[in-house]
Protein backbone atom coordinates (compact mmCIF):
# COMPACT_ATOMS: atom_id res chain seq x y z
CA UNK A 1 0.00 0.00 0.00
CA UNK A 2 1.58 3.31 -1.06
CA UNK A 3 1.55 6.37 1.16
CA UNK A 4 -1.23 8.11 -0.79
CA UNK A 5 -3.54 5.10 -0.69
CA UNK A 6 -2.91 4.81 3.05
CA UNK A 7 -3.84 8.47 3.52
CA UNK A 8 -7.10 8.03 1.63
CA UNK A 9 -7.92 4.96 3.70
CA UNK A 10 -7.45 6.94 6.92
CA UNK A 11 -9.69 9.63 5.49
CA UNK A 12 -12.41 7.07 4.69
CA UNK A 13 -12.51 6.03 8.33
CA UNK A 14 -13.10 9.66 9.27
CA UNK A 15 -15.86 9.95 6.67
CA UNK A 16 -17.65 6.94 8.08
CA UNK A 17 -17.45 8.49 11.53
CA UNK A 18 -18.94 11.71 10.09
CA UNK A 19 -21.73 9.63 8.48
CA UNK A 20 -21.07 10.78 4.92
CA UNK A 21 -20.40 8.54 1.95
CA UNK A 22 -17.97 10.72 0.05
CA UNK A 23 -15.86 13.86 0.32
CA UNK A 24 -15.28 16.36 -2.46
CA UNK A 25 -11.75 17.65 -1.85
CA UNK A 26 -11.49 21.17 -3.28
CA UNK A 27 -8.37 22.38 -1.48
CA UNK A 28 -5.63 21.84 -4.08
CA UNK A 29 -2.98 21.22 -1.41
CA UNK A 30 -5.18 18.51 0.09
CA UNK A 31 -5.50 16.94 -3.38
CA UNK A 32 -1.71 16.85 -3.60
CA UNK A 33 -1.46 15.28 -0.14
CA UNK A 34 -3.95 12.54 -0.98
CA UNK A 35 -2.75 11.71 -4.51
CA UNK A 36 0.75 13.04 -5.22
CA UNK A 37 -0.61 15.18 -8.08
CA UNK A 38 1.32 18.45 -8.06
CA UNK A 39 -0.97 20.46 -10.35
CA UNK A 40 -4.01 22.52 -9.46
CA UNK A 41 -7.51 23.28 -10.79
CA UNK A 42 -8.53 19.69 -10.00
CA UNK A 43 -10.83 18.18 -7.38
CA UNK A 44 -10.75 14.75 -5.79
CA UNK A 45 -13.90 12.79 -4.99
CA UNK A 46 -13.16 10.21 -2.30
CA UNK A 47 -15.84 7.48 -2.21
CA UNK A 48 -16.23 4.49 0.14
CA UNK A 49 -14.24 2.12 -2.09
CA UNK A 50 -12.55 4.27 -4.72
CA UNK A 51 -11.65 7.80 -5.72
CA UNK A 52 -11.75 9.88 -8.87
CA UNK A 53 -9.87 13.02 -9.84
CA UNK A 54 -11.94 15.62 -11.66
CA UNK A 55 -9.60 17.53 -13.94
CA UNK A 56 -9.16 18.91 -17.47
CA UNK A 57 -7.08 17.98 -20.53
CA UNK A 58 -4.14 20.18 -19.54
CA UNK A 59 -3.14 17.69 -16.86
CA UNK A 60 -3.75 14.28 -18.40
CA UNK A 61 -0.11 13.74 -19.38
CA UNK A 62 1.15 14.98 -16.01
CA UNK A 63 -1.32 12.72 -14.20
CA UNK A 64 -0.23 9.70 -16.22
CA UNK A 65 3.25 10.20 -14.75
CA UNK A 66 2.42 11.32 -11.20
CA UNK A 67 -0.71 9.26 -10.55
CA UNK A 68 -0.87 6.49 -13.17
CA UNK A 69 -3.44 4.41 -11.26
CA UNK A 70 -5.82 7.25 -10.41
CA UNK A 71 -9.22 7.16 -12.13
CA UNK A 72 -10.02 10.41 -13.94
CA UNK A 73 -13.04 12.39 -15.00
CA UNK A 74 -11.64 14.77 -17.62
CA UNK A 75 -13.98 17.60 -18.46
CA UNK A 76 -14.28 18.37 -22.15
CA UNK A 77 -13.46 21.77 -23.61
CA UNK A 78 -16.45 24.06 -23.25
CA UNK A 79 -17.73 22.33 -20.12
CA UNK A 80 -17.22 23.41 -16.52
CA UNK A 81 -15.81 21.74 -13.44
CA UNK A 82 -19.38 21.57 -12.15
CA UNK A 83 -20.19 19.24 -15.04
CA UNK A 84 -17.35 16.95 -14.00
CA UNK A 85 -18.40 17.03 -10.34
CA UNK A 86 -22.00 16.17 -11.21
CA UNK A 87 -20.91 13.39 -13.54
CA UNK A 88 -18.65 11.84 -10.87
CA UNK A 89 -21.25 12.13 -8.10
CA UNK A 90 -24.00 10.61 -10.21
CA UNK A 91 -21.77 7.73 -11.28
CA UNK A 92 -21.00 6.98 -7.61
CA UNK A 93 -24.72 7.24 -6.67
CA UNK A 94 -23.91 9.51 -3.75
CA UNK A 95 -26.66 10.47 -1.29
CA UNK A 96 -24.62 12.40 1.31
CA UNK A 97 -21.66 14.40 0.04
CA UNK A 98 -19.14 15.92 2.41
CA UNK A 99 -17.51 19.19 1.40
CA UNK A 100 -14.48 21.05 2.74
CA UNK A 101 -16.16 23.96 4.45
CA UNK A 102 -12.82 25.74 4.97
CA UNK A 103 -12.04 25.92 1.24
CA UNK A 104 -15.24 25.63 -0.79
CA UNK A 105 -16.92 28.90 -1.71
CA UNK A 106 -20.61 29.46 -1.07
CA UNK A 107 -21.05 29.98 -4.80
CA UNK A 108 -19.58 26.59 -5.70
CA UNK A 109 -21.62 24.87 -3.01
CA UNK A 110 -24.83 26.44 -4.32
CA UNK A 111 -24.08 25.52 -7.94
CA UNK A 112 -23.46 21.91 -6.98
CA UNK A 113 -26.67 21.82 -4.92
CA UNK A 114 -28.65 23.20 -7.88
CA UNK A 115 -27.35 20.47 -10.18
CA UNK A 116 -27.77 17.51 -7.79
CA UNK A 117 -30.67 18.58 -5.55
CA UNK A 118 -31.33 15.06 -4.20
CA UNK A 119 -27.85 14.84 -2.67
CA UNK A 120 -27.41 16.09 0.89
CA UNK A 121 -24.38 18.37 1.05
CA UNK A 122 -22.67 18.22 4.44
CA UNK A 123 -20.04 20.81 5.46
CA UNK A 124 -17.20 19.07 7.32
CA UNK A 125 -14.44 20.26 9.60
CA UNK A 126 -10.88 20.23 8.17
CA UNK A 127 -10.35 16.45 8.17
CA UNK A 128 -7.50 16.35 5.68
CA UNK A 129 -5.73 19.30 7.27
CA UNK A 130 -5.77 17.52 10.63
CA UNK A 131 -4.34 14.41 9.05
CA UNK A 132 -1.67 16.55 7.37
CA UNK A 133 -0.62 18.02 10.73
CA UNK A 134 1.10 14.73 11.66
CA UNK A 135 3.99 14.12 9.30
CA UNK A 136 5.34 10.72 8.30
CA UNK A 137 9.06 9.99 8.03
CA UNK A 138 9.24 10.99 4.36
CA UNK A 139 7.58 14.32 5.06
CA UNK A 140 9.90 15.07 7.97
CA UNK A 141 12.87 14.22 5.75
CA UNK A 142 11.62 16.65 3.09
CA UNK A 143 11.22 19.40 5.69
CA UNK A 144 14.75 18.72 6.92
CA UNK A 145 16.01 19.18 3.36
CA UNK A 146 14.03 22.43 3.03
CA UNK A 147 15.61 23.68 6.25
CA UNK A 148 19.10 22.68 5.12
CA UNK A 149 18.72 24.57 1.83
CA UNK A 150 17.38 27.68 3.60
CA UNK A 151 20.18 27.64 6.15
CA UNK A 152 22.88 27.13 3.54
CA UNK A 153 21.62 30.02 1.41
CA UNK A 154 21.37 32.33 4.42
CA UNK A 155 24.91 31.45 5.50
CA UNK A 156 26.20 32.38 2.06
CA UNK A 157 24.27 35.67 2.02
CA UNK A 158 25.47 36.58 5.49
CA UNK A 159 29.12 35.92 4.58
CA UNK A 160 28.98 38.39 1.69
CA UNK A 161 26.51 40.92 3.05
CA UNK A 162 26.73 44.31 1.34
CA UNK A 163 25.31 47.16 3.39
CA UNK A 164 24.74 49.08 0.17
CA UNK A 165 22.26 46.42 -1.00
CA UNK A 166 18.56 47.15 -0.77
CA UNK A 167 16.21 44.94 1.18
CA UNK A 168 14.70 43.78 -2.11
CA UNK A 169 18.09 42.95 -3.63
CA UNK A 170 18.98 40.88 -0.56
CA UNK A 171 15.64 39.07 -0.71
CA UNK A 172 16.03 38.34 -4.43
CA UNK A 173 19.58 37.05 -3.99
CA UNK A 174 18.54 34.87 -1.05
CA UNK A 175 15.77 33.25 -3.08
CA UNK A 176 18.07 32.81 -6.08
CA UNK A 177 20.65 31.05 -3.92
CA UNK A 178 17.99 28.72 -2.50
CA UNK A 179 16.93 27.83 -6.04
CA UNK A 180 20.55 27.15 -7.00
CA UNK A 181 20.74 24.70 -4.11
CA UNK A 182 17.71 22.71 -5.24
CA UNK A 183 14.68 24.58 -3.94
CA UNK A 184 11.58 25.01 -6.06
CA UNK A 185 11.61 28.55 -4.72
CA UNK A 186 11.05 30.42 -1.49
CA UNK A 187 8.35 29.21 0.90
CA UNK A 188 7.00 32.79 0.76
CA UNK A 189 8.32 36.20 -0.27
CA UNK A 190 11.30 36.68 2.07
CA UNK A 191 10.83 39.36 4.72
CA UNK A 192 13.90 41.59 4.82
CA UNK A 193 13.39 44.60 7.07
CA UNK A 194 16.03 47.02 8.28
CA UNK A 195 15.75 48.95 11.53
CA UNK A 196 12.34 50.55 12.16
CA UNK A 197 10.68 48.50 9.39
CA UNK A 198 11.36 45.33 11.37
CA UNK A 199 8.54 46.43 13.69
CA UNK A 200 6.21 45.20 10.92
CA UNK A 201 5.86 41.42 11.44
CA UNK A 202 5.03 40.92 7.75
CA UNK A 203 7.12 43.69 6.25
CA UNK A 204 7.68 43.65 2.51
CA UNK A 205 11.22 44.17 1.21
CA UNK A 206 11.73 47.69 -0.13
CA UNK A 207 14.41 49.89 -1.70
CA UNK A 208 15.77 50.80 1.75
CA UNK A 209 19.42 49.85 2.09
CA UNK A 210 20.66 47.35 4.64
CA UNK A 211 23.08 49.87 6.12
CA UNK A 212 20.47 52.53 6.89
CA UNK A 213 19.99 51.10 10.41
CA UNK A 214 22.05 49.10 12.83
CA UNK A 215 20.18 45.83 12.45
CA UNK A 216 18.20 43.73 10.04
CA UNK A 217 15.42 41.13 10.41
CA UNK A 218 15.26 38.32 7.85
CA UNK A 219 12.36 35.83 7.72
CA UNK A 220 12.71 33.26 4.95
CA UNK A 221 12.28 29.62 3.98
CA UNK A 222 12.78 27.18 1.13
CA UNK A 223 10.27 25.03 -0.76
CA UNK A 224 11.86 21.64 -1.42
CA UNK A 225 9.81 18.76 -2.85
CA UNK A 226 6.68 20.84 -2.03
CA UNK A 227 7.55 21.00 1.70
CA UNK A 228 8.37 24.28 3.40
CA UNK A 229 10.81 25.61 5.98
CA UNK A 230 10.41 28.86 7.92
CA UNK A 231 13.17 30.65 9.86
CA UNK A 232 13.85 34.14 11.22
CA UNK A 233 17.10 35.73 12.34
CA UNK A 234 18.16 39.23 13.35
CA UNK A 235 21.52 40.49 12.11
CA UNK A 236 23.45 43.36 13.66
CA UNK A 237 24.86 45.34 10.74
CA UNK A 238 26.40 48.37 12.42
CA UNK A 239 26.52 50.24 15.70
CA UNK A 240 24.33 48.38 18.18
CA UNK A 241 21.15 50.40 18.75
CA UNK A 242 20.25 50.97 22.42
CA UNK A 243 17.84 48.30 23.74
CA UNK A 244 18.63 45.80 20.98
CA UNK A 245 20.67 43.39 23.08
CA UNK A 246 18.17 43.50 25.96
CA UNK A 247 15.17 42.87 23.70
CA UNK A 248 17.01 40.16 21.78
CA UNK A 249 17.84 38.28 24.96
CA UNK A 250 14.22 38.50 26.17
CA UNK A 251 12.93 37.07 22.88
CA UNK A 252 15.54 34.31 22.92
CA UNK A 253 14.65 33.41 26.52
CA UNK A 254 10.96 33.28 25.52
CA UNK A 255 11.69 31.01 22.58
CA UNK A 256 13.70 28.60 24.67
CA UNK A 257 10.99 28.48 27.33
CA UNK A 258 8.44 27.56 24.66
CA UNK A 259 10.64 24.88 23.11
CA UNK A 260 11.16 23.37 26.55
CA UNK A 261 7.36 23.09 26.89
CA UNK A 262 6.88 21.19 23.62
CA UNK A 263 6.02 17.53 24.15
CA UNK A 264 3.22 15.10 23.22
CA UNK A 265 -0.14 16.03 24.76
CA UNK A 266 0.99 19.57 25.59
CA UNK A 267 -1.71 22.11 24.83
CA UNK A 268 -0.81 24.74 22.27
CA UNK A 269 -2.08 27.52 24.53
CA UNK A 270 0.31 26.36 27.27
CA UNK A 271 3.31 26.44 24.92
CA UNK A 272 2.27 29.92 23.79
CA UNK A 273 1.95 30.96 27.43
CA UNK A 274 5.44 29.71 28.23
CA UNK A 275 6.90 32.24 25.79
CA UNK A 276 4.36 35.00 26.35
CA UNK A 277 4.86 35.04 30.13
CA UNK A 278 8.60 35.69 29.66
CA UNK A 279 7.88 38.66 27.41
CA UNK A 280 5.17 39.96 29.72
CA UNK A 281 7.45 39.74 32.75
CA UNK A 282 10.02 41.83 30.88
CA UNK A 283 7.40 44.52 30.32
CA UNK A 284 6.80 43.96 26.60
CA UNK A 285 3.57 41.92 26.70
CA UNK A 286 1.62 44.42 24.60
CA UNK A 287 4.36 44.32 21.96
CA UNK A 288 3.95 40.62 21.18
CA UNK A 289 0.78 40.73 19.16
CA UNK A 290 0.75 37.46 17.21
CA UNK A 291 0.59 33.77 18.04
CA UNK A 292 3.77 31.93 18.94
CA UNK A 293 3.85 29.80 15.80
CA UNK A 294 2.16 27.32 13.51
CA UNK A 295 2.55 24.02 11.75
CA UNK A 296 4.47 23.79 8.49
CA UNK A 297 4.42 21.24 5.69
CA UNK A 298 2.94 21.44 2.21
CA UNK A 299 1.67 24.88 3.24
CA UNK A 300 3.65 27.47 5.14
CA UNK A 301 0.80 27.82 7.65
CA UNK A 302 -0.80 24.57 8.78
CA UNK A 303 -2.30 23.04 11.88
CA UNK A 304 -1.60 23.18 14.75
CA UNK A 305 -1.44 26.84 15.75
CA UNK A 306 0.05 28.29 18.90
CA UNK A 307 -2.02 31.03 20.47
CA UNK A 308 -3.25 32.03 23.89
CA UNK A 309 -6.65 30.45 23.12
CA UNK A 310 -5.66 27.32 21.16
CA UNK A 311 -7.00 24.11 22.70
CA UNK A 312 -5.15 21.94 20.18
CA UNK A 313 -2.91 19.23 21.61
CA UNK A 314 0.53 18.38 20.25
CA UNK A 315 1.19 14.90 18.87
CA UNK A 316 4.38 13.16 17.69
CA UNK A 317 5.07 13.95 14.04
CA UNK A 318 3.88 17.55 14.14
CA UNK A 319 6.38 20.10 12.85
CA UNK A 320 5.87 23.61 14.20
CA UNK A 321 7.52 27.00 14.17
CA UNK A 322 8.41 28.75 17.43
CA UNK A 323 8.68 32.47 16.71
CA UNK A 324 8.15 34.90 19.59
CA UNK A 325 8.75 38.57 18.87
CA UNK A 326 8.78 42.06 20.33
CA UNK A 327 7.86 44.99 18.05
CA UNK A 328 8.33 48.66 18.93
CA UNK A 329 6.86 51.07 16.34
CA UNK A 330 9.38 53.64 15.20
CA UNK A 331 12.30 51.63 16.59
CA UNK A 332 12.10 48.11 15.17
CA UNK A 333 11.39 44.52 16.08
CA UNK A 334 13.11 41.31 17.06
CA UNK A 335 11.80 37.85 16.15
CA UNK A 336 13.66 34.56 16.44
CA UNK A 337 12.16 31.56 14.68
CA UNK A 338 13.09 27.89 14.47
CA UNK A 339 11.32 24.76 13.21
CA UNK A 340 10.65 22.04 15.78
CA UNK A 341 9.53 18.40 15.47
CA UNK A 342 7.34 16.93 18.20
CA UNK A 343 8.78 13.51 19.09
CA UNK A 344 7.56 10.68 21.29
CA UNK A 345 9.96 11.78 24.01
CA UNK A 346 9.60 15.55 23.68
CA UNK A 347 10.86 17.55 20.73
CA UNK A 348 13.76 18.08 18.34
CA UNK A 349 14.85 21.45 17.00
CA UNK A 350 15.32 20.83 13.29
CA UNK A 351 17.08 24.09 12.49
CA UNK A 352 20.80 24.35 13.13
CA UNK A 353 21.65 28.03 12.64
CA UNK A 354 22.91 29.33 16.01
CA UNK A 355 20.83 32.10 17.56
CA UNK A 356 22.75 33.33 20.61
CA UNK A 357 23.23 37.09 20.85
CA UNK A 358 26.87 36.68 19.85
CA UNK A 359 25.71 34.94 16.66
CA UNK A 360 23.62 37.91 15.55
CA UNK A 361 26.53 39.96 14.24
CA UNK A 362 26.58 40.00 10.44
CA UNK A 363 29.97 41.71 10.63
CA UNK A 364 32.12 40.47 13.54
CA UNK A 365 32.10 42.94 16.43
Amino acid sequence: MDRYHARRQRLRKQLRAAQVESLLVTNFTNVTYLTGFSGDDSYLLVNPSDEVLITDPRYTEQLSVECPDLRLVVRKPGTSMIDGIVRACQAAKIRRLGIESESMTVGLRDRIADRIPRVDIVPLEPLVERQRSIKDAQEVAAIRRAIAVAESAFTVMRSRIDLGQTEQQFANALESDMRSKGAKGASFDPIVAAGPRSALPHARATSATLGESGFLLVDWGADVEHYKSDLTRVLVTGKIPPKLERIYRVVLKAQRAAIAAIRPQARCEDVDCAARSVIEEAGFGSRFGHGLGHGIGLDIHELPRFSRRSQEVLEPGMVVTVEPGIYLPGWGGVRIEDDVLVTKAGCEVLTHLPNDWEDAFAIPA
